[in-house]
């Protein structure tokens, strides 16, 4: 039972309450797991007494988990009850004993008001492109370059021929250039050239990442020269992609790029509504949760260097040396409003359309999330935490209350295809769904 202590403007103070039956339901559950988990010996799995398997995990451990089981159902079910949509929050959670009654408060901020322009009457342009004939060839002729065959052949360099060059010198190694997407500079150089010849390659000044780079010429023997050999379009072809005939190929085909087209239209209608919904909304935005999100996005920066090992301190060192340290944290500022206000959009046509995601939606959504990512959900859920827990919530329901919108509007049925020969996709195979991940901020909990 959840019962709203205080409000003042965004910030909230509510208690709940969890009876002392869910507390002991909670007991027996992770009793459960450690018995079926934890080993000791001289008894069988799941045989061994509580009193022995807590002297092995320690009393704490087991307060600890339970606690934490029932601040991840009960946080995000209290928030639900007293349609709350919070941004963060801090969990205060008084002492838990099995058989009593557990109570933990809550303080948090939540989204601030906000007003929609009438997006009902949007007009959206975005549209998906058309597979035509051109589109389909072109297609096939791109699969032809893909599996091109080479050659070795006696004779000077060409166009669209692979040469093997070796490059002189301490630091020189041996590899394949493509004439046919190679730079100007090395393109010209080679043209007409043969096997055997020694060639100087002038290579103009340029940036590589962070590091300039000034003029400077580099010496290659050309190793070999082959000729690109393109398979004629036929059943022949197509067997080797594993169609069973040509005719095949280019029906799987098409009907892969009409779906790949029909996502792209969606996706541009999408971001095309988002846009304006943004655009026509009234809201004042408090400065913490704008610095609260672009500390987040900058967390989130941080990791990845790490996983490269880069370290933020030296990459931080770097930017100033460059001047552009100013720059970067101006770009980050601007990205984390943008990203807040289109936050704040959804959440608040999610709720002018009164979109409910239901317990059973959610625990399915949770299940299919924990196993994409290899984790049960009991896993997936500790790793969220209260928090993580209810900012995952709240993304589904933004998304429900999008399709919805959408829906409303009519444009996924009712939208006319444009003719575009340039929107075809990079690959003629199919490509798996990929969802995005939001990554929830941490739980704060008080003890």
């Amino acid at each position: 039972m959840a019962e709203l202590m205080n409000r003042d403007g965004n910030k909230v103070e509510f208690k709940v309450s969890v009876p002392a039956a869910e507390v002991n339901r909670a007991y027996d559950q992770v009793w459960a797991g450690l018995s079926r988990d934890v080993r000791v010996p001289g008894f069988r799995p799941g045989k061994a007494p509580r009193k022995v398997i807590e002297s092995r995990v320690g009393k704490g451990y087991v307060e600890q988990e339970v606690r934490d089981r029932l601040l991840q159902t009960h946080y995000t079910q209290a928030a639900r009850e007293l349609k709350l949509s919070l941004v963060d929050a801090t969990i205060d959670p008084r002492p838990l004993s099995s058989g009593q009654a557990f109570e933990f408060t809550v303080k948090g901020e939540t989204y601030p008001e906000v007003k929609l322009g009438d997006w009902r009457s949007a007009q959206l342009s975005s549209t998906s492109p058309e597979i035509t004939d051109e589109v389909l060839e072109r297609t096939l002729s791109d699969l032809q370059e893909r599996n091109a065959t080479f050659e070795s052949v006696e004779r000077p360099i060409e166009a669209t021929d692979q040469v093997t060059i070796e490059e002189q010198g301490e630091d020189g190694g041996t590899y394949p250039v493509y004439l046919d997407v190679a730079e100007a500079h090395v393109r010209e150089a080679l043209l007409g050239k043969a096997k055997g010849d020694t060639v100087e390659i002038t290579v103009p000044a340029h940036q590589h990442g962070d590091h300039e780079h000034p003029e400077h010429t580099v010496t290659v023997k050309i190793a070999d020269v082959k000729t690109k050999q393109l398979q004629a379009l036929d059943d022949a072809f197509a067997s080797s992609l594993n169609f069973e005939s040509l005719e095949r190929l280019r029906t799987d085909l098409k009907a892969e790029l009409e779906r790949r087209a029909t996502q792209e239209g969606d996706t541009a209608r999408r971001e095309e509504f988002v846009t304006h919904l943004v655009e026509g909304m009234q809201v004042e935005i408090p400065q913490a949760l704008l610095d609260r999100r672009r500390e987040a996005m900058l967390e989130e920066i941080q990791d990845d260097l790490g996983r490269q090992g880069v370290k933020w301190g030296e990459y931080e060192s770097f930017m100033k040396e460059q001047n552009k340290l100013d720059d970067f944290m101006a770009d980050l500022a601007k990205n984390a409003e943008t990203r807040v206000r289109r936050d704040l959009a959804l959440e608040q046509l999610a709720e002018d359309l009164k979109v409910q995601v239901s317990d059973a939606e959610f625990n399915q959504t949770m299940t299919a999330l924990a196993q994409a990512n290899g984790l049960t959900p009991d896993a997936l859920s500790k790793q969220l935490g209260p928090n993580g827990i209810n900012s995952y919530y709240t993304s589904l329901v933004r998304e429900k209350g999008l399709q919805q919108a959408l829906s409303q509007l009519g444009q996924d049925a009712d939208a006319a295809p444009a003719k575009t020969e340039d929107a075809q996709p990079e690959d003629a195979q199919p490509e798996e769904a990929q969802a995005e991940e939001s990554k929830p901020e941490e739980t704060k909990t008080e003890e």
